[in-house]
């Protein structure tokens, strides 16, 4: 039985100094929603550049039941919410005349299926993203329409590859098809966006260095409201707040490792590793859900181009020469463990929704979470049969525990199209869509 003392509306926030936080749902706002429907809708799109080993990725059987490939292995403990997807091609990526250019084409086409404009300068022009879309959809009362969140930096300014600007290859989400939205790298920037509430880069340096939380300032707040609550949301309360000291500390930690980096354009709080750098990403979108503070996030998991190592798992090699080899055996392997590192991180994620409480449900009951790269086979740039997942609650309309496979030419468009319509935003067409996705709902 839900025991509660006060009713409070669901966007509550405590307002301190420098400081605004917005609660998790708790029993006490289920009065006040009585004629709301339980919970809230989120999409998370997760990118991962220089395609895969597509004879590793692919799944060997189809439908219903389906044998998970050795890549997607991670995903088995959520074999009920996992559609894979074959036979979608990102053909706006392709060169369609154009010189090179299939890494900056391949991350903006995944979410927009515009072929973007080859251009140096500031024209840049793609198109408005499937996120974007969603977000104005879901997430107007939010005190962010949507966040974009990164590993790793690109700060390079003019062309970045064939004659393409940079902000094609720093940006998988567009606001409009000439507003790129570039991802944030910085994980103290990033809290501080969903936390920080007016004060000053000084301020804020001086709460650092005095080794202050930003709930200092809402001591007062907490204190008073929480004599309010019920045993239950007391508890709740506790462990939201616990979890933004957690966030914290890990921040200062990377930042410490840091300290005496002597590259100066390198942001500072970058964790040493991808592991620890991915998953404080992560864990920071999962506090945005939480909070309510936005619906929408994207993530760029690994860019395009990127020459990353991860010598924790033993792969000294860069990602995207990994991804040229070759067709050698023994690189394939290596690239087949890099992939398999990548789905695993994204299962972090999903572990991470599903254990966070959400109203009569988790997190993970109410968001789609779209996973994928803009080619195919890095090793030749292919662009058709891109590598795409889809993980959701079965709130969602969504009936996972399948591989779908489709007829050859199938755009990835319909499948954008598709969860547009699941998240209430009808639209005839999109990008070069040629309809409607069947079977995402079907048995």
């Amino acid at each position: 039985m839900m025991i509660t003392k006060v009713v409070l509306p669901r966007r509550t926030f405590l307002r301190g100094v420098g400081a605004s936080l917005a609660l998790p749902f708790l029993d006490a706002m289920a009065p006040a929603m009585a004629a709301v429907p339980k919970g809230q809708p989120r999409f998370s799109a997760v990118y991962v550049g220089n395609g895969a080993n597509m004879f590793d990725w692919t799944p060997p059987t189809q439908g219903a039941n389906f044998d998970f490939s050795p890549i997607l292995q991670p995903l088995e403990t959520f074999r009920d919410r996992t559609l894979v997807f074959t036979g979608l091609d990102n053909y706006p990526a392709t060169d369609q005349g154009d010189t090179g250019g299939q890494h900056p084409r391949a991350a903006p086409a995944f979410m927009s299926s515009v072929h973007p404009k080859q251009t140096e300068g500031a024209d840049v022009e793609a198109g408005t993203t499937v996120d974007q879309l969603i977000a104005e959809n879901i997430s107007r009362d939010s005190k962010l329409a949507s966040l974009e969140v990164a590993v790793d930096r690109n700060d390079v300014v003019g062309a970045c590859d064939h004659g393409y600007a940079c902000a094609y290859m720093n940006s998988m989400s567009w606001k409009t098809p000439t507003m790129p939205l570039p991802a944030e790298t910085n994980p103290r920037f990033v809290f501080e966006r969903l936390f920080g509430s007016g004060d000053t880069a000084e301020e804020r340096a001086v709460r650092t260095q005095d080794d202050r939380s930003i709930l200092d300032g809402l001591s007062d707040e907490i204190a008073r409201l929480s004599g309010k609550l019920g045993g239950r949301d007391r508890s709740k309360l506790g462990e939201y707040l616990d979890s933004i000291r957690d966030m914290e500390e890990r921040i200062v930690r990377a930042e410490s490792y840091n300290s005496d980096f002597e590259i100066p354009d390198r942001p500072v709080g970058i964790p040493d590793t991808f592991k620890e750098y991915a998953e404080l990403m992560l864990d920071l979108q999962v506090l945005a859900f939480q909070a309510d503070v936005t619906r929408v996030t994207s993530f760029m998991m690994a860019r395009e181009n990127i020459n990353r190592s991860y010598n924790e798992i033993g792969l000294p090699e860069a990602h995207h020469s990994m991804s040229h080899h070759g067709n050698n055996p023994e690189k394939m392997r290596d690239f087949s463990k890099l992939n398999t590192y990548h789905v695993e991180t994204l299962a972090y994620f999903l572990k991470r929704l599903q254990s966070t409480p959400d109203g009569d449900g988790t997190l993970l009951d109410r968001t789609v979470v779209l996973y994928g790269k803009g080619m195919s086979d890095g090793n030749t740039h292919n662009n058709y049969s891109v590598p795409v997942v889809v993980v959701g609650g079965h709130e969602n309309g969504l009936r996972g525990n399948r591989h779908l496979s489709y007829p050859k030419g199938t755009p990835l468009a319909n499948l954008s199209l598709s969860l547009l319509d699941k998240f209430g935003v009808q639209m005839e067409s999109f990008g070069d869509s040629t309809g409607h996705l069947p079977l995402l709902s079907g048995v």
